[in-house]
């Protein structure tokens, strides 16, 4: 059982990092892919966006999730 939470941690990582490189891209918000890269990362990102002072246009949101996704791992391995 936390092999497979590792697993799909691992894949919601894959697609944060998708969706990351897709914000350096300018890829259209009605093209299929982003828009369930949207659907799929915006619950987590959204909130913690909120919580987070502006930074001149730089979003650190996905760090924040990198992190807390990195930690989660770690504390499920021990």
């Amino acid at each position: 059982m936390v092999y497979l939470i590792l697993d799909l941690l691992d894949l919601y990582t894959l697609i944060l990092l998708i969706r990351v490189v897709l914000s350096w891209v300018n890829v259209s918000p009605y093209n299929p892919v982003a828009r369930f890269l949207y659907r799929i990362t915006d619950p987590v990102l959204d909130p913690i966006r909120r919580m987070l002072p502006s930074f001149g246009g730089l979003d650190i949101s996905p760090l924040i999730v990198f992190g807390a996704v990195w930690l989660l791992k770690s504390l499920l391995l021990r």
